[in-house]
């Protein structure tokens, strides 16, 4: 990274104002309950963050204003993001739509776009979303020295997932731009989630979920090479194609599939570098059920539709054989995965289990078994739709330091070129360390050249 960047890492910003936008609408106060693919997720708060050059044909504090009043129109449609998450008598989460409104923070930040170290999200990013205290999502919006505007959205995982905040993203910058209807209504029709009667049991459903109540402790780590860390890079779309072709033996696999393999197979050579080596590793990637569930509803459902299926191998045969071995072994453990029948098994497990919280086992893999990650595709990310009306951002990403003891990988469409990726890493920093090293010609650092900043 260049030298602005360094010199970048320690910038402050300050709280300039602070609002609750509600919805423009008046709204009927109801429950929402959140359904049971809702229920499998932890309290964990998810960011995203778009960067916009100084924009030309209007002010600041008019784009500000512009932001604002489009989100009290976006609310109307989008109105459990205006509620708060409220306990029921039997002790679940429930979205109490009362209108509540979002915590809205016009910021400054003594710093320009151009020495933002946007390749350590924790030092910068961190500083451009905001915390969530209250309600369903938070919204900070800043503005940096050079007169570049930062939007950053903090949101509850437990009411949205990235393909429901990708929507709602949409929707806020059509507004936004006037360009109304907007393109995407959501629904929010819980019965689609209903579990079946009478329910099915599916014992496959034990080996990727677990109540929280049967977790092991939580385990501290005192090696700083285990703490974790995060990082953005950049993959060209040529290199893709190539590591695609390479992954693949008989049938072509997703570029999705072969990525996650040639990172587990990275993450198994570090490994083997440990004196006290683990045995075997885990891989899981989320996949979403829409299009296996809602064929009739255009896939505008708002809410958590995703399951985790993991594959775990042993780190001898991961680092041994080929890396189209390792594919496959990807494919065959999703393949079970991406049907309906595993949606229904699930939403019914999880039936059985309430009003006990439930989580994914790969989410709170113990350290003693092995290094663990998660792969969540973010293909669908809109970053260039999501133009308030002063342009596309010039970057944009998903930051999700999510608090497992699993790794987290996010790859999302890159902002600067057409089938280039970004990709989200949330690892242990010696494992990111390893991974520079060995994979330097596929994983590049995000850096301003990139960018074009």
């Amino acid at each position: 990274m260049g030298e602005a960047a360094e010199q970048a890492r320690d910038f402050h910003v300050t709280t300039t104002r602070k609002q609750l936008i509600t919805a423009s609408l008046p709204l009927q106060d109801h429950w929402l309950p959140l359904s049971n693919l809702d229920l499998i997720l932890p309290p964990v708060h998810v960011s995203v963050c778009f960067c916009y050059k100084k924009p030309h044909n209007i002010t600041n504090s008019m784009a500000h204003e512009t932001l604002k009043t489009a989100l009290a129109e976006t609310l109307v449609s989008y109105y459990a993001f205006a509620g708060e998450i409220v306990t029921n008598p039997t002790g679940e989460p429930e979205i109490l739509c009362n209108n509540r409104g979002v915590d809205f923070v016009e910021a400054g930040a003594d710093v320009d776009l151009r020495e933002l170290n946007l390749y350590d999200p924790d030092e910068s990013i961190a500083k451009l979303v905001p915390i969530k205290k209250h309600g369903v999502i938070a919204i900070q919006v800043t503005q940096l020295k050079c007169g570049s505007i930062v939007v950053g959205c903090t949101f509850d995982h437990r009411v949205a997932d990235a393909y429901s905040m990708n929507m709602f993203l949409v929707s806020w910058a059509e507004i936004s731009r006037s360009d109304v209807p907007i393109s995407c209504e959501p629904s929010f029709r819980r019965s689609l989630l209903n579990p079946r009667r009478p329910l099915v049991m599916d014992s496959s459903i034990d080996k990727m979920y677990i109540p929280v109540t049967s977790l092991p402790p939580p385990q501290e780590t005192t090696n700083p090479d285990n703490i974790l860390a995060s990082r953005l890079y950049y993959i060209k779309a040529d290199v893709l194609d190539e590591l695609q072709t390479l992954a693949s033996s008989s049938k072509r696999r997703t570029k999705l599939e072969s990525f996650s393999a040639f990172l587990w197979k990275l993450v198994a050579k570090h490994a083997a570098t440990d004196p006290v080596r683990s045995k075997n590793s885990k891989l899981g990637i989320v996949v979403d059920g829409r299009r296996r569930l809602m064929e009739q509803e255009n896939n505008t459902y708002f809410g958590n539709v995703l399951s985790i299926p993991f594959g775990g191998h042993k780190i001898d045969d991961l680092i041994n054989k080929p890396l189209s071995w390792v594919t496959e072994e990807v494919h065959r453990f999703l393949e079970s995965s991406v049907t309906k029948e595993h949606f229904l098994n699930l939403i019914d497990w999880v039936e059985t289990q309430r009003p006990t919280p439930t989580v994914s086992r790969i989410y709170s893999t113990g350290l003693e078994d092995g290094p663990a990650f998660v792969v969540s595709s973010g293909r669908s990310f809109p970053v260039t739709q999501v133009d308030f009306g002063w342009g596309s951002p010039v970057f944009g990403s998903y930051h999700f330091p999510w608090g497992g003891n699993a790794g987290y990988v996010m790859p999302m469409p890159s902002s600067v070129e057409d089938g280039d990726w970004m990709v989200y890493l949330h690892l242990t920093k010696g494992q990111l360390k390893f991974i520079e090293e060995e994979a330097s010609q596929v994983l590049k650092p995000i850096d301003n050249n990139y960018l074009k900043i």
